[in-house]
């Protein structure tokens, strides 16, 4: 009882017709984001962002 490629040509089409091709691509390029920031996050790409920008601003101040 598994979906076969007919079956999913019908979805994707339904899914197409019911929030139009600029909805889909503004969706799926918000997932991306989201997608890419949370590897970042796992990664710890974001605290050595979080710790350059302390230091620049820290070096502003004075």
């Amino acid at each position: 009882m598994s979906l076969g490629m007919p079956e999913l040509l019908i979805i994707l089409v339904i899914i197409l017709l019911l929030f139009g091709v600029g909805r889909i691509s503004k969706i799926s390029g918000e997932l991306g984001k989201s997608i890419r920031a949370f590897k970042d996050g796992l990664s710890g790409k974001d605290d050595e962002n979080s710790v350059d920008k302390s230091k620049t601003d820290d070096s502003d101040k004075k």
